[in-house]
């Protein structure tokens, strides 16, 4: 085999790192953008943030008096992405608060809202911050009422054991039976006891804890329901412990014969059950509250939509002026050149990124303006390709730049993405948004007789008086994916 020299000519894709740094940036939501900002600031020494809340802040001293010692005190301007020269220094103004040796505990007491005391009227609302309460378990507050009802350990530790067998909906999911040949043959433990175990524990609060179905958890509370007619609550304890599957399937007619009540009746008894919660232990599960902070906000100035970007969620950045006095003196010998020249990347790059979401923002709001204007109903047909030929950009970004991006409107927030969707064909030729068909099922079902609630058939057919053209299971994946429940359940007397 001959070994030779060849010279050709291709042409290939390189992504440099600061592209790649783009991309990444672009496609990372607000509270992932931050968490990646915190992680750069701390392994680039040269990067620090112009917008620390603890800027500001006012410090006191052990003996109360306040100091005049900044921590952050240096502000300097935002470097650009291909800046290199002086970085300036403007020192910034501190609190005017009367020198530290002249506040006495004779002259005013300074309390923790950093406000004197004796200017406060004693209208004033408390301003010390409030701490929150400690959370409690539903097995934590079973055995604070366990203690308060039973005094031999015997029957504590019984009780106790029925407590933990709980799920966190307050349900024994495991049988009798089972938790029975689970203890050791020593403690000579009897059947009968642990129904007593068990019986402790469904008398306890919240009522329907200790239940192993949902008709006895429904009954529970049912027994327990103060000022009920004796009528309404055996109607209402004979459907959830008999026929609870018909009384779901809303099977008003066939409850109405079994029972022999008419339909008073029968509305009495479904009342007294909307009563009952079907989860009580849901009570006493932590639930961390997830927020969405939008990225843009929409407002009307006269005639036209004004798009603007959140300002509060735009870090500001900017090169540390003591690392740039240090590099100006030593005249880059300091070995900060790459650490330098990443925290201009960064800088230019989150500066691109937030340009590029209002500029998609921007055009999405300039062909939705009648959604804007008059709500989903008049949202119209967008796709990706429509925006990214627009501002000459490829779709990839597109879809980056709307993903977990949010908008904040006069509608409510939604997702960049919620105004793009695909269409429905009209009689006219021309094209509905899915969007708007969903929000008119919508409109159509919550303005529907509750007695005699419209099928997916009859809801295509009203549709299509109005010039759109869509099958039943169209309709059908549509009312479900706004999760309204079939005509069936959606049936009352």
């Amino acid at each position: 085999m001959k070994q030779g020299l060849q010279l050709r000519t291709s042409q290939h894709l390189a992504l440099t790192p600061q592209l790649q740094q783009s991309i990444r940036l672009l496609q990372l939501s607000t509270l992932e953008l931050h968490q990646e900002l915190e992680n750069l600031l701390t392994e680039n020494p040269l990067l620090e943030r112009t917008d620390d809340p603890l800027d500001q802040a006012v410090r006191l001293l052990a003996d109360g008096a306040v100091s005049h010692d900044k921590q952050y005190g240096e502000d300097s301007p935002t470097l650009s992405g291909t800046e290199s020269g002086p970085v300036s220094q403007d020192t910034a103004a501190e609190p005017d608060f009367p020198p530290a040796d002249s506040i006495s505990a004779s002259d005013q007491d300074w309390s923790f809202d950093d406000a004197p005391a004796a200017t406060r009227s004693q209208d004033d609302e408390e301003s010390r911050p409030q701490l929150e309460a400690a959370h409690i378990s539903l097995h934590d507050h079973l055995r604070e009422q366990m203690r308060l009802n039973l005094r031999e350990p015997r029957d504590r530790a019984l009780t106790e054991l029925i407590i933990d067998a709980l799920d966190d909906n307050g349900y024994l999911t495991e049988s009798l039976d089972d938790i029975y040949s689970g203890l050791p043959i020593e403690l000579c433990v009897e059947p009968e006891e642990l129904d007593f175990a068990l019986t402790m524990v469904q008398s306890f609060e919240p009522a329907g804890i200790g239940a192993r179905t949902l008709s006895e958890c429904l009954a529970l509370q049912i027994r327990r329901l103060p000022r009920i007619p004796f009528v309404t609550r055996r109607l209402a304890l004979a459907i959830v412990e008999t026929q609870l599957t018909l009384f779901a399937q809303r099977d008003f007619n066939k409850l109405k014969r079994i029972f022999n009540c008419d339909d008073e009746d029968l509305r009495e008894a479904q009342a007294i059950i909307r009563l009952c919660e079907p989860r009580p232990g849901t009570a006493f599960t932590s639930h961390d509250s997830d927020y969405v902070v939008p990225d843009v906000i929409v407002k009307k100035c006269g005639n036209n939509w004004q798009v603007l970007l959140n300002q509060d969620v735009m870090p500001r950045l900017r090169i540390s002026s003591m690392y740039a006095n240090i590099m100006r003196q030593n005249r880059g010998e300091t070995g900060l050149s790459t650490q330098l020249q990443e925290a201009r990347w960064l800088i230019k790059n989150m500066r691109q990124r937030f340009d590029t979401i209002l500029r998609v923002a921007q055009a999405i709001v300039e062909r939705q303006r009648n959604f804007f204007t008059h709500g989903a109903v008049a949202m119209r047909p967008l796709v990706l390709r429509e925006i990214a030929d627009t501002l000459g950009l490829h779709e990839s970004t597109i879809s980056r730049v709307t993903t977990q991006k949010y908008m904040l409107t006069p509608h409510g927030m939604f997702e960049l993405k919620y105004f793009f969707g695909s269409h429905v064909a009209t009689e006219t030729g021309g094209e509905a948004s899915s969007t708007a068909i969903r929000a008119l099922i919508k409109q159509l079902i919550g303005a529907e007789d509750q007695k005699s609630p419209l099928s997916d058939s009859k809801i295509a057919d009203m549709l299509g008086e109005q010039g759109m053209v869509i099958a039943r299971r169209t309709v059908a994946k549509y009312r479900e994916a706004l999760k309204i429940p079939p005509v069936s359940l959606r049936k009352s007397l």
